[in-house]
């Protein structure tokens, strides 16, 4: 961070913004947020030889939540969008979504940014790249002739939401480069974590049960698993408490113990996969997938049918709930402000921003207010709806 940077009008505005008591707080709720995953993107970082303050921009990307996604579709700590991720060999399918790895979307995000740095020759460009794109930031450097972010923004040659990038992460690192300055009261302890292959799909929640591990934290090493279900891939790596490593792959060698959950459906006249696919949760796929050479269009009464158990659901009866939808086939919280708050007492768009995880800017954007405007009481505003993740329930 040079002086120069720090001078800026926006900079000054964010890190003024980012230091009042409600910033200070939903700092720290990031920090929270974070405490599995910072210390191994610290280590990430420091092994490449980049610059340190890197480690903070999840904070302004995704409040450092692993199963954060925008209302764009951006997902993850480092929230990559699905047309980004093919040249880092992540996997999305109905069981896993690797942009929530916090493993390998840290190394796919340094990457990129070290190689926007590599093409740009300057780290304020090589941020701006990651939030607008590389194309598009050697587009206006080509264009202008020049390498200043700063003069280029005052070109508007950059949207406002790039424009705004890089002071609000300048303002993040300059205040948690100095935590004891602007009372930021708490710093994550490393958790320790190992790997293990598990060979076969297993429930995360079969697993705690088994073993004592803290379920939560489970969940929470391992975001990138949709239904808490490993994919059937004898290479995938769970991440488990190294002091639970004999204990989980001694569980792995038992044939008494039931490591994945089933319903177990008898096909009724007029039943349909895809009706037992809405009501189960699953995809149509993935029930075809655990009963090999079942017909869709042909299915014979009597004929059970193994459905793999991703959430607790009522027994199937007939029909399907009127309007019901795939489960399956919809994101895992999609980040659109389609809920409401009604605002009381105390509240502020600070301690809001922590209550529905999201940017406080951004909040205050969808409701066409500033960043700094006081909340009138009885004001209604638009809200993501939080969907609570399986283990929080």
């Amino acid at each position: 961070m040079t002086p120069e940077s720090l001078n800026q009008p926006l900079t000054i505005f964010y890190i003024e913004k980012y230091s009042s008591a409600g910033g200070i707080a939903w700092i720290n709720s990031i920090i929270k947020n974070g405490s599995i995953y910072l210390p191994y993107v610290r280590e990430e970082i420091i092994q490449r030889g980049l610059p340190p303050e890197l480690a903070y921009l999840p904070f302004i990307e995704s409040g450092y939540l692993g199963t954060a996604r925008s209302k764009s579709g951006a997902t993850g700590l480092w929230q990559f969008m699905m047309n980004s991720i093919s040249p880092f060999s992540m996997k999305v399918n109905d069981l896993i979504d690797e942009r929530r790895d916090f493993r390998k979307s840290t190394v796919a995000a340094l990457q990129k940014l070290t190689e926007n740095y590599r093409t740009l020759g300057d780290w304020n460009l090589a941020l701006a790249a990651y939030n607008a794109g590389l194309g598009a930031v050697s587009r206006a450097v080509k264009k202008t002739n020049t390498r200043d972010y700063w003069l280029l923004c005052n070109k508007k040659e950059f949207k406002q939401e790039t424009i705004y990038y890089v002071p609000k992460f300048l303002a993040v690192s300059y205040i948690l480069s100095r935590p004891r300055q602007f009372g930021v009261d708490y710093w994550p302890e490393t958790v320790e974590w190992t790997t293990i292959k598990p060979g076969k799909q297993v429930s995360l929640d079969v697993i705690a049960r088994e073993t004592g591990i803290d379920r939560s934290l489970l969940h929470r090493l391992n975001p990138e698993l949709l239904y808490g279900i490993t994919p059937p891939d004898k290479n995938y790596e769970l991440k488990i408490p190294p002091a639970h490593t004999e204990t989980v792959a001694g569980l792995f060698e038992r044939e008494d113990t039931v490591l994945l959950r089933y319903y177990r459906y008898q096909i009724q006249y007029g039943d349909t996969l895809s009706a037992l696919s809405r009501h189960y949760g699953v995809s149509i796929d993935m029930i075809e997938q655990y009963n090999p050479g079942i017909a869709r269009r042909f299915l014979k009464i009597g004929e059970t049918v193994l459905i793999p158990a991703f959430k607790e659901t009522a027994p199937y009866t007939s029909a399907p709930p009127a309007g019901g939808t795939n489960a399956a086939a919809q994101g895992q919280g999609s980040g659109d402000f389609k809920g409401t708050h009604l605002v009381s007492k105390g509240d502020t768009l600070w301690s809001l921003a922590i209550r529905y995880h999201v940017d406080p800017q951004v909040l205050a954007g969808e409701n066409n207010m500033e960043l700094n405007q006081i909340l009138s009481i009885g004001k209604v505003l638009k809200v993501p709806i939080i969907e609570k993740e399986s283990w929080e329930q």
